[in-house]
């Protein structure tokens, strides 16, 4: 068992933590003594979770922060605080009311933009269902001359019947939600000049009428308007160039094809003073890295390592950005000097990257207007919480909180971070394991494996208590052992370890979590005979996918808000990992849980949401009435008023309900 200074040392000696074969790290138990958590505790208390700053710069030298109450400025030179005055407010807002799209001027005045004209077609909304690295459905001009704004049809979209019971005799809501292989929305760009009046749209011609238009980005001079366009089957894009007068295509300036899928996440960030611009893809060359552009189509790798990388910021000297390289679990701020940009994409040079944050854990910055300073708010396994102002180039300036450890009158149960290997032998995959209260090796423990498992997340970082959810504590405390581990498929680790699972959903997934669940069984403190699973909306296919795939392993399941056919999930997302269901139909039967509804031995709960506008009822439902079909006992728990993540007073009634369902049963 390695000793957190010892990896410390290694990381500032240049060592990464995969290198490094089964537990990296742990935090060693308190539960000697202090107090038991209750489930109010677990689920809505925030006094557990460590003191933290809200901040923002609110200029070059004055930083905002939400302290004892209130928003206070925080002047970086004489490091003293003072009450804020609301300096930095927005002149204009773009709002959406009901789908109409309105500009509120600084005076308060509102000007309709555009006017929704029915139940199908809405303005300045999000679209693709928040997919592409879309956030909202408005873009600012650098000059605030023009808003961009997103046009909405869904005219051919079917909808989908939610009941609501709170009426006297029950009445339905639809939304409209577009499955996988039926039509989709179709999506325009207007923009609209706040000066003149008028409204063009971009003229978008590319890939028909499904396509994505995402990740709008302004010209610095807010002449010109980029969109990066993407086809329906999400195996080809145009980052493409229209003008801001009149909307006209003006060039194709990259290009981006996959066999599996390309996806956007980010925007054009444009050199601060120069013609050129960073573009972040995984597309090129295996990871997620930045490249230097310019308007003419020259590329070039800014980026070099294999390691997924993320923008911060730039001054037209430096490019800032934080980088996987030193450890997948971790997060690290590093510069690279950009020289020679004046003899373009080609000629130009790069300087050596720097590395600028130290200290072991996740770090999340905040650069600076100026670029001269950044907030480095960091954690660890064993660190609640550090806040740092630092100089740019990497100098701790001040210290703006060290939190305490809000768990120590509690008795937390040791927590380890590791690594198992993956079921293809290519990849160390990172997990936590939390050992029960009292922990005896000489006696024999049930194990719940907490599962996601899907695109876009990490489960298992090294932050305070390696992303821990405080039920997994809850059920350490009752004498379980809690098990949580990333498998390919998940995030941060680049594009090959992401794509492993295209065309086949909860394959991949399965066999790196048994590689674990096997690592776990070969311990002798390991009950093999009592082993529980339990995941949430993608962790609920894992669930059910385990449970019937091995029988024979998993003895008690509770799965939430499932999927269970990836043919009645959204076009978005579905059809980027799963292809349309017309050109991937086996891979649509093999990962469909409706034919593995006969396999299940084990006790299952599943409980879902009834107004769930994400994974719809009709998948639970449909594997119930399957279920029964084939006369396999399953429990069902559904929560009448409530949508995909169940909330408030509901959740803690769920998580007692999951508690139970394993008390009862592993």
């Amino acid at each position: 068992m390695k000793k957190l200074s010892l990896i410390l040392s290694a990381l500032c000696l240049g060592w990464t933590l995969s290198a490094q074969p089964g537990i990296i790290s742990t935090r060693e138990a308190n539960d000697q003594r202090g107090k038991i958590l209750t489930m109010e505790e677990t689920i809505l208390s925030r006094e557990l979770s460590p003191a933290n700053i809200h901040t923002m710069w609110e200029d070059d030298g004055t930083l905002l922060m939400y302290k004892d109450g209130k928003f206070q400025a925080y002047d970086i030179a004489a490091g003293t605080y003072s009450d804020y005055t609301g300096k930095n407010k927005l002149s204009m807002q773009a709002v959406s009311k009901n789908g109409s799209l309105y500009v509120i001027y600084a005076n308060g005045t509102e000007r309709l933009v555009a006017e929704r004209e029915n139940d199908q077609i809405t303005y300045g909304e999000y679209v693709s269902r928040n997919e592409f690295g879309i956030n909202g459905g408005t873009f600012w001009a650098p000059n605030n001359r023009k808003v961009a704004f997103y046009r909405k049809d869904e005219s051919k979209v079917t909808s989908f019947p939610l009941l609501d019971i709170t009426t006297r005799t029950g009445s339905l809501k639809e939304i409209k939600y577009p499955m996988a292989g039926m039509d989709s929305e179709n999506v325009q760009l207007g923009i609209f000049d706040v000066v003149t009046g008028e409204t063009v749209y971009a003229a978008v011609d590319d890939f028909g009428y499904d396509r994505y238009l995402t990740n709008i980005t302004w010209s610095p001079d807010g002449d010109m308007i980029y969109i990066q366009v993407l086809d329906r089957s999400q195996k080809h894009l145009k980052l493409n160039a229209y003008s801001a007068q009149t909307g006209d295509f003006i060039k194709t300036i990259l290009t981006e094809d996959n066999e599996k899928y390309v996806e956007p996440f980010d925007p054009l960030y444009f050199i601060k003073d120069q013609n050129f611009f960073i573009y972040r893809t995984a597309n090129r060359d295996g990871y997620r890295n930045l490249y230097l552009c310019d308007n003419d189509g020259n590329i070039r790798r800014l980026t070099s390592v294999d390691a997924d990388v993320k923008y911060v910021g730039n001054d037209g000297r430096y490019v800032y950005y934080t980088s996987a390289e030193v450890s997948p679990v971790e997060n690290h701020l590093f510069r690279i000097e950009l020289k020679n940009l004046k003899k373009g994409v080609a000629k130009a040079s790069f300087g050596k990257p720097q590395r600028l944050t130290f200290a072991e854990g996740w770090h999340e910055i905040q650069l600076s207007p100026d670029y001269k300073h950044f907030i480095d708010s960091y954690s660890s396994l064993c660190t609640p919480r550090v806040v740092n102002i630092c100089t740019t180039d990497g100098k701790i300036l001040r210290n703006l909180l060290t939190a305490d450890d809000p768990t120590l009158d509690y008795a937390y149960t040791e927590i380890s971070l590791g690594t198992v290997r993956s079921a293809d032998g290519q990849y160390d995959n990172y997990y936590r394991l939390i050992k029960p209260k009292d922990f005896d090796p000489s006696k024999k423990y049930p194990v719940i494996v907490y599962v996601y498992g899907g695109p876009h997340s990490q489960m298992v970082q090294n932050t305070y208590l390696a992303q821990l959810r405080r039920w997994e504590m809850y059920m350490a405390q009752r004498g379980y052992l809690v098990y949580v581990q990333d498998n390919r498929g998940t995030e941060n680790r680049g594009i090959a370890f992401e794509q492993a699972i295209h065309g086949q959903c909860g394959q991949a997934e399965m066999a790196d979590q048994i590689e674990g669940v096997k690592m776990l069984m070969d311990l002798p403190y390991v009950d093999k005979e009592r082993i529980g699973v339990h995941g949430w909306s993608y962790g609920g296919f894992m669930t059910i996918s385990l449970i019937t795939n091995y029988p024979d392993i998993f003895k008690v399941a509770v799965a939430g808000g499932p999927v269970i056919d990836w043919k009645w999930y959204e076009v978005m997302y579905g059809e980027r990992y799963m292809d349309n269901p017309a050109v991937n139909p086996e891979g649509y039967e093999k990962t469909s849980l409706i034919n593995k509804a006969k396999d299940l031995k084990g006790k299952l709960l599943i409980c879902q949401g009834a107004i769930d506008p994400v994974v719809v009822w009709e998948h639970s439902l449909s594997f119930i009435r399957e279920c029964i079909k084939n006369n396999v006992q399953v429990d069902y728990f559904p929560y009448p008023c409530a949508e995909h993540n169940v909330m408030g007073k509901d959740r803690v009634h769920l998580h007692d309900k999951i508690s139970m369902y394993f008390e009862d049963y592993l």
